[in-house]
């Protein structure tokens, strides 16, 4: 866990390990916060079961299931702080850009899973400007990156990590605006 007792990247990506559950930390951390900005809720439903990831993987143990929790309790927090403190959980600064970038593509495609598996009636009232958002996000998990001048490529994958940041915000905001929060079942 990171020093302020949040659950951080190398946590996440420790469960995915121990789980064998065939997914990126960032694209796990994605898929959560896009299905919870999109309305979804968790109540009366594990994490694992909501994003649809209980196929094929290892039980977890308690522990896991605490980890879990609190990292859904973490995003939801994060989702709605007044104080637009959220991030997409990626690599630490001090990984390789490659890697970091690679991380927001991951993050961005889980983010439109489980924008997806919210399901909620919301989706169909969005704004122009959360269409186009959702519309730039997919952009953004389609993309492949090549790279030349380090000090330019850092400043647009920060700038890059900025909009999905605000983005995702005002994504969340919408759909929860629009009513109760979606069962969690796709039917």
């Amino acid at each position: 866990m990171t020093a302020s007792g949040l659950v951080g990247h190398d946590d996440i990506d420790a469960l995915i390990m121990r789980l064998r559950l065939g997914t990126e930390a960032s694209e796990l951390h994605g898929s959560l916060c896009g299905y919870l900005a999109g309305g979804g809720s968790l109540r009366g439903t594990s994490v694992l079961a909501a994003l649809q990831l209980e196929d094929d993987m290892s039980a977890p143990t308690q522990e896991d299931r605490t980890l879990l929790d609190r990292l859904a309790r973490q995003c939801e927090s994060e989702l709605a702080d007044p104080e637009l403190g959220f991030e997409p959980l990626l690599p630490e600064d001090d990984r390789p850009l490659t890697e970091r970038a690679e991380a927001m593509v991951d993050w961005c495609r889980g983010f439109l899973g489980g924008f997806g598996l919210a399901g909620t009636a919301a989706h169909a009232q969005l704004s122009d400007e959360a269409q186009e958002i959702l519309r730039d996000v997919a952009t953004i998990a389609g993309s492949s990156f090549d790279f030349g001048d380090e000090d330019e490529d850092e400043d647009a994958l920060i700038e890059v990590q900025e909009f999905v940041r605000i983005g995702v915000m005002l994504l969340h905001t919408e759909c929860t605006a629009h009513g109760a929060p979606a069962s969690g079942r796709i039917h």
